[in-house]
């Protein structure tokens, strides 16, 4: 048996050894023949059941050898055979030649496998293109005007452009364009006189054609807002608290336009204080709390139903006794055919005139751009109770409506301090003759102006 296991051993040690060479593989072949000539004896006295049960090992051998030897199939095919029907040690030498094989098969296997991985997952990686969100710009003042006027445009502005295209200056024309300013707002009067300036323009034969029709009209409109084309300015040295007395009928936005102009007046850094006198409309005084709150501004206020005109005494006195720059004072909205309530209002300029005759120092109308020819009557009748030294244009942006602020400008000449065209507080601007007929001119496609500044 020393025999048999020396040659056993040194078998399946020449068999692990996947780097031999074919000649190597035949000397070995060659030995294993001799070794079996000399133990063939016992060979023969192997049982016919154990030599049927070697296919299986056989076949094994067979596969292993097909690995070891894949360019000499004699030795794998006489040799190999004889020596493992010879030799059949036992049941414990029988896995030894299995297993080995099937760990060297499974680690051959697992080697490519992972590669393959690798070389899928890798690209998936390197490969994905990255997306990056770009973020919106920020429109400027200019665009974000010319966008909120841009139904207005539709009737006064652009819009005409195409009305005065290829056409010769004649009643028909001066007709159809008195029935764009009219279905602007403008008013029958303003635009009466509009009509009028250019036929007198046309007639001195100053006009060649229709485009310099249309540029004329630029002219003629801007020329109606210059003269109010005047921005609120609070003297530096004014002494005592500037005091500006909100009013205006319900919905068109007093107590938003408070909100705003707080926070512009503290960004320029003036101390600012607000007074809550609409004591009637629900959640009048919450809502301008909140505007206090969010601007870290003092708010005085009194219970709901309180007298308007003592609330604003109050507040008059303590922003005198804190030395506040501005005092913004809200008001009730009223509409300018009560008479009770523009009495009130009334009422409310004589108490603060007891503190300081020159109070209020401005007196600001708040106009929805969208009542169209109804801002005329509100602009006269507060006119009437309470001397208006200047107007807020509110609501731009909503409404083919705004040709309005021409007759304004042309009936009252009150001084135009603020438009407002967005709910945002950038979106609240003073008002810039030159600016606003341009951004009402300007072509929707034009894009010479998103580079203004915000």
């Amino acid at each position: 048996m020393s025999e048999k296991g020396s040659f056993f051993s040194s078998l399946f040690r020449r068999k692990k050894n996947k780097d031999a060479t074919p000649a190597e593989h035949e000397a070995s072949a060659a030995d294993a023949i001799e070794e079996v000539e000399e133990v063939g004896t016992e060979a023969e006295q192997q049982s016919e059941a154990e030599r049927r049960a070697e296919p299986t090992v056989e076949k094994a051998e067979q596969g292993t050898a097909a690995e070891s030897v894949a360019a000499e199939p004699e030795v794998e095919v006489v040799a190999e055979p004889e020596v493992e029907q010879a030799l059949e040690p036992g049941p414990e030498q029988e896995q030894e030649p299995e297993l080995e094989p099937e760990v060297e098969q499974a680690t051959e296997l697992a080697e490519p496998l992972a590669a393959a991985e690798e070389e899928v997952e890798t690209p998936a990686v390197t490969q994905t293109p990255t997306v990056t969100a770009e973020r919106p710009k920020k429109k400027g003042w200019f665009q974000r005007l010319r966008e909120g006027l841009r139904k207005t445009s539709g009737n006064l502005g652009s819009g005409l452009s195409s009305l005065f295209l290829g056409k010769k200056i004649d009643d028909d024309l001066f007709e159809e364009l008195e029935t764009h300013l009219l279905m602007a707002d403008v008013g029958i009067e303003t635009t009466t006189r509009i009509i009028k300036q250019l036929t007198e323009h046309a007639s001195r034969h100053e006009l060649k054609d229709a485009e310099a029709l249309y540029d004329r009209l630029k002219e003629e409109m801007a020329g109606l807002l210059e003269p109010v084309s005047q921005p609120l300015v609070i003297p530096e040295n004014h002494t005592g608290p500037f005091v500006i007395l909100m009013v205006g009928v319900n919905g068109v936005g007093k107590t938003t336009t408070i909100g705003k102009l707080a926070r512009q007046f503290k960004a320029e850094g003036k101390s600012v204080m607000l007074a809550a006198g609409d004591t009637f409309r629900a959640a009048a005084v919450e809502q301008l709390q909140v505007w206090g709150e969010r601007n870290d501004i003092p708010v005085i206020a009194q219970h709901t139903g309180a007298d308007s005109a003592s609330v604003l005494y109050d507040a008059v006195e303590a922003a005198k006794a804190r030395g506040v720059d501005v005092l913004l004072a809200d008001t009730a909205g009223r509409l300018q055919n009560k008479s009770n309530l523009m009495e009130e209002l009334k009422k409310i300029v004589r108490v603060m005139q007891k503190v300081d005759p020159a109070m209020p120092h401005e007196v600001m109308l708040t106009l929805d751009a969208g009542t169209g020819q109804n801002a005329m009557s509100q602009a006269k009748l507060f006119n009437e109770a309470a001397p208006i030294t200047g107007l807020v244009m509110s609501k731009l942006d909503g409404t083919a409506k705004g040709g309005v602020i021409f007759g304004l400008a042309d009936q009252f000449q009150i001084p135009i301090r603020y438009i407002g065209v967005g709910e945002q507080l950038e979106d609240l601007r003073p008002f810039n003759a030159e600016e606003f007929v341009s951004a009402l001119f300007a072509s929707n496609d034009s894009d010479e102006t998103q580079t203004q500044d915000v």
